[in-house]
């Protein structure tokens, strides 16, 4: 995936006022919108304007964009967001829009932006022709999206977290300010990768004395080495020694839900795994847990360590590890 630089799109500093971002919008329009331009790539250049626009004429979507691009990066380089950089960004619906008339996104702000790329505004034409939008009549609130990041233990015990949420807003000068607001959310147990969480009431003020929206908490678990969940069943690495790998063994391993007690069948040998019913992401029905067998080797830093190394490779000197492997 390509970086997009939304600011050279638009010939404008990363300073920009919106007044000024939306002068340069207007002006690179009259150029381009395909009803008008006679240039032959009229109708790329005007999806990408359109694009950048979207982007940087609202506070919320620039402020989450500068916070991503505060590590250098080129138009057109290669480019891999950090996963969940974008956690705990607070975007309201109708807060902008991309692509052209047909609301077409790049793969870049596709995978920035995601859900939060959702639209409740519908396209006009301005004096110049070109294509903007406006908002549909409001009146209950828009309702507000943010990504949250929790640990896979909240989805088995459930919890109860204080939430930093990020947002912003234009100042007289038409400058990004960040505001930030803290929420005490509980969190049920059992919720899902991906799954909604639902705080009626805390999206922007209705109209007028209309209900306010309601902000979506979506969920993402912080990654993990002890385990990953894939919807509701858990995936968690366990290491065996040698021995217990090939002669069998009983083990107690820390699982999310707690300590448990593991037959290892003998002569197991990765990629193998061992299912756990039921022990998963709770659940009217729950995920399983699998456990993914690995094997460690003991270092040998003592005489005695690598005298028993040396015994083992006597006892298997038949045994060849490289049998098959061609040069």
């Amino acid at each position: 995936m390509e970086f997009k630089d939304y600011y050279q799109v638009l010939g404008v500093a990363k300073t920009a006022t919106a007044d000024e971002i939306k002068k340069a919008y207007r002006k690179l329009a009259r150029k381009y919108h395909p009803d008008v331009s006679k240039e032959t790539d009229a109708v790329a250049r005007m999806a990408e304007i359109n694009e950048a626009n979207a982007v940087l004429s609202d506070p919320e979507k620039r402020q989450a964009y500068d916070a991503l691009g505060q590590q250098p990066h080129r138009a057109g380089q290669d480019f891999r967001p950090p996963p969940n950089w974008d956690a705990g960004f607070e975007f309201s619906d109708g807060g902008g829009s991309a692509g052209g008339p047909d609301g077409d996104f790049s793969d870049f702000f596709e995978q920035i932006f995601g859900r939060h790329a959702q639209r409740t505004r519908r396209p006009h034409r301005d004096a110049q022709g070109a294509s903007t939008w406006t908002d549909a009549p409001p009146s209950r609130g828009n309702d507000h999206h943010a990504k949250i990041e929790l640990d896979l233990l909240d989805a088995y015990h459930g919890a109860e977290r204080n939430l930093a949420l990020r947002g912003a807003r234009l100042d007289d000068a038409g400058h990004v300010v960040q505001e930030e607001r803290s929420l005490q959310v509980k969190i049920p147990k059992g919720v899902r990768e991906g799954q909604l969480i639902r705080l009626s009431g805390q999206g922007s003020p209705g109209l007028n004395g209309a209900p306010a929206g309601d902000l979506f908490l979506e969920v993402h678990f912080k990654p993990d080495a002890r385990w990953r969940a894939i919807d509701r069943d858990v995936y968690q690495p366990v290491a065996l020694a040698p021995w217990e790998a090939e002669l069998g063994a009983t083990i107690e391993v820390q699982t999310p839900s707690g300590t448990v007690e593991v037959t290892v069948p003998a002569h197991s040998r990765p990629p193998r795994k061992l299912r756990l019913k039921g022990r998963g992401i709770p659940a009217a029905t729950p995920g399983d847990l699998y456990l993914e067998l690995t094997v460690a080797l003991p270092p040998a830093h003592t005489d005695a360590e690598r005298a028993a190394y040396t015994a083992l490779a006597q006892a298997f000197a038949r045994f060849t590890p490289r049998a098959g492997v061609q040069p």
